[in-house]
């Protein structure tokens, strides 16, 4: 006959297996991606086409941070510079397409090939060569002047420039920056000058230092700069203000409609990715880019949090190939 105790032990097993069943439950909800086939089991590397301290890198850090806290595997940045991204790009065009070599590309990705002398088709295919998993961010560009500079706005650029040529520093030749001073220029008249540099640090530093008058730059960073007056946006070229800076019009609003260019950043994974690993990559990140402390850490380097499906990723990567290709191309434009 059962005794009170081995009774109370019985009900206490009973509790601990019930508890145990709920959290395996539990578990399940929370880490989909185990439940299909067993991804991840393994770490995955996150490829970043260019040097450590940029944008791409530093988002890069941010979502492999937040993943490997919900895949419940490590997540590793690896930085794989050269050749305007191509070399970074080109590896995991070529890795097994099982999910565990990832790209965080800039929308630098669409026209890399177009501005390298080598052409079309060294290295990677643009448009078919991967799988688009999602678009995570959006960073709008600026027309931006060195404080120092005395360029009151637009208009008064224009005429500074037709008196006396400017000049304008960017990242480096076939950079977005300077495809979008190409447009800016053709569509104003403007006479200006291109100073390349090798990354974004140095072109910013000589902007604020005033050596160069003019930028055309994403927002991260120069904004720590605007209040002190060493550099002024006097323009955004997108189809409406940013909410980053929402006191700066667009080139549109000012007479110039057809300088529309913004900078992006996507996640691929090789061509062939499963699927059910792009739809576990794909939610997992959507989720991501709503946290409230990755969209206020997304807003410091000038960036909008932006999501979708893949397909939003593949009409960006497409269109932008096709659009700006057009102006490589008019111009000229090549990599150093």
């Amino acid at each position: 006959m059962p005794t009170p105790t081995s009774k109370r032990l019985a009900l206490t097993r009973r509790h601990a297996l019930a508890l145990t069943a709920a959290a395996l439950g539990l578990g399940a909800v929370a880490q989909p991606a185990l439940a299909q086939g067993g991804y991840p089991n393994k770490p995955i590397t996150l490829v970043v086409a260019y040097p450590a301290g940029g944008d791409t890198d530093a988002m890069a850090r941010l979502f492999a941070e937040k993943l490997q806290g919900r895949l419940g595997q490590p997540v590793v940045v690896d930085n794989r510079p050269g050749a305007s991204g191509i070399i970074g790009s080109a590896f995991v065009s070529k890795a097994p397409a099982d999910g565990y070599t990832l790209l965080l590309a800039p929308s630098t990705f669409s026209i890399a090939q177009l501005v390298m002398k080598t052409g079309p088709g060294s290295g990677y295919d643009v448009l078919n060569g991967f799988t688009p998993i999602i678009q995570t961010v959006t960073m709008p560009m600026f027309v931006a002047a060195s404080g120092a500079s005395g360029i009151k706005d637009i208009k008064d650029l224009v005429a500074q420039s037709k008196a006396k040529p400017l000049t304008y520093a960017t990242p480096g030749s076939g950079s977005p920056m300077h495809i979008l001073a190409a447009m800016f220029t053709k569509a104003t008249g403007a006479d200006l000058a291109h100073v390349p540099y090798r990354g974004v640090a140095p072109a910013v530093n000589d902007v604020l230092g005033g050596h160069v008058p003019l930028t055309f730059m994403t927002l991260g960073p120069v904004a720590p700069h605007l209040a002190t007056g060493k550099v002024k946006l006097l323009g955004v070229a997108d189809t409406h203000r940013s909410t980053l800076a929402p006191d700066v019009p667009t080139l549109a609003e000012l007479g110039y409609k057809d300088i529309e260019l913004t900078a992006w950043q996507g996640l691929f994974g090789p061509k062939g990715l499963s699927a059910d690993i792009v739809k576990t990559l794909n939610t997992h990140m959507n989720d991501i880019l709503k946290m409230p402390d990755v969209v206020s850490k997304v807003g410091t380097f000038g960036g909008l949090p932006l999501g979708g499906d893949p397909a939003r990723l593949e009409k960006s990567n497409a269109a932008d190939l096709a659009r700006f290709g057009k102006v490589v191309k008019d111009f000229g434009i090549q990599a150093d």
